[in-house]
């Protein structure tokens, strides 16, 4: 199928830019217009407001809202509360819709390839939608097919989001979200690249080889594109059908999502960096199939170290370890008083690791999002002091951590997560990790961080 003339695509991202930008400039107004005249903003109504904005696009811009609900300090509690609720569905395409999708990607003789295709999505989200499919061998296959345009969409809402950005900031300046902004925008495009996500696939199964409760879908090359992306299908039921099973069952799910997680990272220096209750599934035995990785982050395996050190720095209350810690992550300008306020933040998030003890993930006020009530009280803190700029490579790390907390929150899980930690960083080595990391990249086709 012939691809749409270059002048139809740049209509369609100019549509783009005008739907987004109506959607959110009477809010920016709004903004401006009491910041002119001196009146507190009414955070609540406008977060609501926005909410019901970037709702109603259903698209990337509503992903992107999503991630900057999870970002610690980030957004204020009004506008987490509000991003939270937006859904991760998207309507689905139709299946004339899907047959001119398919063959665009397949060729006109794309459904003799398969021995049967579901003409309903089994699910949609706000890039592509994923069908069921039989392959002529009998394998159970999922088909991942992104929308039409989806480039055009996202570079809009890259965009559009500096704005989103600056709404707040006018009124806020704690924390500079330039870096977030920008590390935000590269894996949103990353996530585009089906490509690029069936090598990041054979990096986990590499990964993950030696760690049985976890499982990673199988890459159907010959099937596969840039827009579709076709691997074997994985059984599962959704976590939250777990929430009510008994406590030895929900610590199983609890440990295997944290082997899940952070075998790949404190051995490769790999995070999964979207840990949305859609991305995982559970088995019979309690073992996860892990889904979706569109956004992964690969780090240097400097930042690795940063990592383990701050954690020793907190355990043996050493403040120079915590400085070298920060300074290896990026941050910089650092007086005593930020660092006070980062170690805050710090305490909160290794907490259950320093403890030799089973316990719940969060001890206290469980009852809201994950780490809100510590990351108010740090944002606050930071306003006080001028603010601070985290580095990119900060940004889905703490991500992850706060996302997965949350799941073990929605578990209730109590197990010991000092000894899960411990049994992999007791190890831990940067020259091995630097070595193994680029063997693995280098096989998978991945360029090094």
């Amino acid at each position: 199928m012939a691809r749409a003339p270059e002048t139809d695509r740049f209509s369609r991202r100019v549509k783009r830019y005008a739907q987004v930008t109506a959607s959110v400039g009477s809010l920016a107004a709004r903004m401006a217009g009491a910041r002119v005249l001196g009146l507190p903003l009414d955070r609540p109504r406008h977060a609501a407001d926005l909410r019901r904005a970037l709702g109603g696009l259903k698209g990337p811009l509503m992903k992107v809202a999503q991630i900057m609900s999870t970002i610690p300090d980030a957004l204020p509690r009004e506008y987490v509360a509000e991003l939270t609720q937006l859904q991760a569905n998207a309507p689905s395409m139709g299946w004339a819709f899907v047959k001119r999708r398919m063959a665009a990607e397949l060729g006109p003789e794309w459904q003799k390839r398969f021995k049967e295709f579901t003409p309903e999505a089994a699910a949609a989200a706000s890039l592509g939608q994923v069908h069921r499919a039989t392959a002529p061998d009998g394998r159970a296959l999922a088909c991942k097919l992104q929308y039409p345009d989806m480039a055009s969409a996202v570079e809009a809402d890259i965009r559009q989001l500096k704005v989103v950005f600056a709404l707040y900031q006018r009124y806020d300046r704690s924390i500079d979200t330039t870096h977030i902004h920008s590390e935000i925008a590269d894996r949103l495009r990353e996530e585009l690249d089906y490509e690029r996500e069936a090598k990041h696939m054979r990096l986990y199964r590499a990964m993950l080889k030696e760690t049985p409760a976890v499982h990673v879908a199988e890459v159907v090359p010959a099937l596969s594109t840039r827009r579709l992306l076709t691997m074997t299908w994985l059984e599962g039921k959704p976590l939250l059908a777990f929430k009510d099973a008994p406590v030895a069952v929900r610590n199983r799910i609890a440990a295997n999502l944290f082997q899940a997680w952070y075998v790949p990272f404190y051995r490769y220096g790999v995070i999964h960096a979207d840990p949305h209750l859609g991305n995982y599934s559970v088995c019979a035995d309690q073992s996860i199939n892990l889904l979706d990785f569109g956004c992964i982050r690969i780090f240097k395996p400097k930042f690795v170290e940063g990592v383990i050190d701050l954690y020793r720095a907190l355990r043996d209350r050493d403040p120079e370890l915590a400085v070298h810690a920060y300074e290896t992550w990026g941050f910089t300008g650092l007086s005593k008083e930020i660092i006070d306020t980062l170690n805050l933040w710090a305490e909160f998030v290794y907490a259950p690791l320093l403890e030799d003890r089973s316990r719940r993930i969060q001890e206290f006020g469980e009852g809201s999002v994950y780490g809100i009530d510590v990351a108010e009280k740090v944002h606050k803190r930071l306003r006080e002091l001028g603010g601070v700029t985290p580095p990119r490579e900060f940004v889905f790390m703490d991500r992850a951590a706060i996302g997965l907390g949350g799941v073990f929150l929605h578990l209730k899980a109590e197990i010991n997560w000092h000894r899960l930690f411990h049994g992999l960083i007791d190890d831990y080595d940067t020259g091995k990790l630097a070595f193994r990391q680029a063997g693995l990249l280098k096989r998978v086709g991945l360029p090094a961080p």
